[in-house]
């Protein structure tokens, strides 16, 4: 058996097998003569590099190795082989990229970009399709294509001629508790952050901070500024609608009481909105149904981004799910329910079928929230293919764990991060914005303005949506037609945008 393409390889025409370099990312292995270890892990703050030779080691200092890498702190994908054994494939908890395996004879093959198993894909998962045409993805080893699989966090894949995956025991979490006399929430937010951050050798000029001006990039980036002045330039993605000029005094404001670099990137995705002409989805290139809708816009800004000089990408990313309310709290419909099926008239009968096996074969509770994992997976490959390593402080193991014990107070409408912002001295408008701000507007810039010819092309030439009874023709039709600047509604509409996202991505993945 083979084990080949490097499992964080950066995939080049050129150099298709070449492991992704970054400063932030290390490969070493070890072996005793009878086992190997393979290690691609994202570096922690106080260690040197490490030599990617071949270390020999004794039986015993082999079990201490892989002992010590399965506890690594941050991202890591350990690789083993052990003759008349399967080869195993092993994420940790820690995730910031996604790794999806496929199989083929006798070769294994890993990647972060699942364009690299195009060839492996051999049909749609109704399963997953399903899930994601009604906005209810689940964290699992499915993917949109029977062939292709997700390694979950702390999940160990198996290969011996087939692949099969084992999941780890669910992860402890802690619940809300009552402060003690005096305590300082602010400042033990400041310093567990502090804390995430400093995990990794992060503070270089070449860290840029991707600053929208909302609360969770906004506290992360001007926490990191105050402590490296004038060090960390900074990008964004500029929305539409009533939030944008909102969005812009909010960001300059943040970038006066701190002190940045330049330059501040800003990228209008009201002039890139998804599905325009150029987007590689339109293009029929080959793009991860798991990467962001928004992927054009996004797109645009990394590459902006990596041109400037940057290196590594810092977000705010699980901000929101840091802070959540329980289900206690906040009591929301069950998700055993499929009124979201009900209502969307496009939702083929084999979804509608499958939607009563949504959550067979999901992973076991994370350490970090699984929304969260699945949130940074769809931001990754964007990313690392122009070169850059993102960074998730509000997705550290610590920051979860505090937000987790955070008492309802300090956790609902994000207040922790509002009085660290207050305690900035940052104005009303900034701690307590009275406009939303989303990307509702760009979605629906696209969807009224570049969609209805795709799908007009869609509906004429058919799609592998339609082949499985995932979509309904005469039902995607019905909700076109409606598909106007002058009737569009937000709720009722802007889910359609899912439907060419997964056309596209299996027309240009099945073809």
């Amino acid at each position: 058996m083979d084990l080949v393409r490097g499992v964080l390889r950066h995939p080049r025409p050129a150099q298709p097998d070449r492991i992704f370099d970054h400063p932030l990312v290390e490969h070493l292995a070890a072996t005793d003569g009878h086992r190997t270890l393979i290690m691609v892990r994202e570096r922690v703050a106080d260690r040197l590099t490490c030599d990617p030779e071949v270390r020999p080691l004794t039986p015993a200092e082999y079990d201490q190795a892989r002992e010590a890498a399965t506890r690594w702190p941050t991202d890591v994908v350990l690789v083993e082989t052990e003759p008349e054994r399967p080869v195993r494939v092993t994420a940790g908890a820690a995730r910031t990229t996604p790794l999806y395996l496929a199989t083929d004879g006798p070769t294994l093959v890993g990647s972060w970009d699942m364009a690299d198993l195009r060839e492996h894909a051999t049909g749609i998962n109704p399963r997953e399709a399903a899930r994601l045409l009604i906005y209810r993805p689940r964290y699992s080893t499915d993917t949109l294509f029977r062939g292709v699989h997700r390694l979950t966090e702390r999940a160990t894949a198996h290969f011996g001629g087939s692949l099969w995956t084992s999941y780890p025991d669910p992860a402890l979490h802690r619940t809300p508790r009552d402060l003690a006399p005096g305590a300082d929430v602010v400042g033990a937010f400041v310093e567990t952050m502090d804390t995430a951050m400093d995990r990794r050798p992060w503070a270089e000029e070449s860290t840029l901070f991707h600053l929208t001006g909302g609360f969770d990039s906004g506290t992360v980036a001007t926490r990191a500024a105050e402590r490296h002045p004038g060090l960390f330039p900074t990008a964004t993605l500029l929305i539409g609608g009533t939030g944008r000029e909102q969005q812009i005094r909010r960001r300059a404001e943040m970038r006066d009481r701190v002190k940045f670099a330049d330059p501040d990137i800003v990228i209008d995705a009201m002039k890139h909105p998804p599905l325009a002409p150029g987007c590689r989805w339109v293009r029929g290139d080959l793009i991860s149904p798991t990467e962001d809708p928004l992927h054009n816009p996004f797109a645009q800004m990394a590459r902006a981004v990596a041109e400037a000089g940057a290196r590594t990408v810092v977000t705010g990313l699980g901000g929101d799910e840091m802070v959540a309310l329980t289900q206690e709290e906040e009591p929301h419909q069950g998700l055993g329910e499929i009124t979201d099926a009900q209502i969307l008239p496009w939702v083929g009968s084999r979804a509608r079928a499958v939607l009563e096996f949504a959550d067979d074969g999901i992973a076991p509770p994370a350490l970090i929230n699984s929304m969260t994992l699945l949130s940074l997976e769809t931001t990754a490959p964007a990313l690392l293919r122009e070169g850059l390593w993102p960074m998730h402080p509000f997705a550290d193991p610590d920051m979860v764990e505090l937000g987790e014990q955070l008492p309802f107070a300090w956790r609902e409408l994000k207040q922790v991060q509002r009085r660290r912002l207050r305690a900035l001295g940052m104005s009303g408008d900034v701690v307590h914005p009275v406009e939303r701000e989303s990307f509702a507007e760009v979605i629906e810039h696209a969807l009224t303005t570049h969609a209805p010819a795709l799908f007009a092309r869609m509906l004429a030439d058919g799609s592998p949506l339609f082949d499985e009874g995932l979509v309904d023709p005469d039902g995607l039709r019905a909700a076109v037609g409606r598909l106007t600047a002058a009737t569009y509604s937000e709720d009722r509409d802007a889910k359609l945008l899912e439907v060419l996202s997964l056309h596209m991505s299996a027309t240009a993945f099945l073809r």
